[in-house]
């Protein structure tokens, strides 16, 4: 409703607080952006920088003990250089309140820890965003070449380079952007995800 269409009676009348629809179309935000860039065929990051991403997903087959050690091997030696920052993401939601936290891991800097909450959001979004706030403090982390993201949300990582239309495209096309300029930045900058799954920590 239009309050500027009301009559001066009509305005009088009406209790309570209402909200006029032509300032609140105004604030209104699109889901999905079909022209954006990062979701063009061609121009796609999962189209330019294949080659400079990477996953190593969990085995159920193979022993949990020898997943552990690999991870173990993985930060140990990622923290011999100075190029790489490792992520670890996790995310939970109690009494539709999430939480989602990021660690940043760099040789010989101190962790950096981040912590957000939302209300009444879904977990893929929240995993998305833990990732997508991971990613961009990695990238302000001076000389850092290679990303490693250790995470439990694999389903989620997955849905950041698939095209096709669905709900999560505004953090998508966020996590897009910033993966877009850090390939860009250096031809050898990288991202490497890590399954781990929640029920073997």
């Amino acid at each position: 409703m239009l309050l500027i269409s009301l009559t001066n009676r009509q305005q009088s009348l009406v209790k309570g607080h209402l909200v006029d629809s032509a300032n609140r179309v105004n604030e209104c935000f699109p889901f999905f952006n079909s022209l954006n860039l990062e979701f063009s065929s061609g121009l796609r990051v999962i189209d330019n920088f294949s080659d400079r991403i990477s996953y190593n997903l969990f085995n159920k087959e193979k022993i949990v003990k020898s997943r552990a050690q690999l991870l173990n091997e993985m930060v140990l030696e990622s923290f011999s250089s100075l190029s790489v920052a490792i992520i670890t993401s996790d995310m939970s939601i109690k009494n539709n309140v999430a939480m989602s936290i990021a660690h940043i891991h760099t040789h010989n800097k101190p962790l950096i820890k981040t912590i957000y909450y939302a209300v009444n959001v879904t977990s893929m979004k929240v995993e998305l965003f833990a990732i997508r706030c991971g990613i961009n403090q990695a990238m302000c982390i001076d000389n850092i070449s290679k990303i490693i993201i250790v995470t439990d949300s694999i389903h989620a990582v997955k849905r950041i380079f698939d095209p096709s239309i669905h709900p999560f495209q505004v953090q998508l096309a966020a996590i897009l952007s910033d993966l877009h300029y850090f390939f860009n930045y250096h031809a050898n900058n990288s991202i490497e995800f890590w399954e781990w799954p929640s029920y073997l920590k």
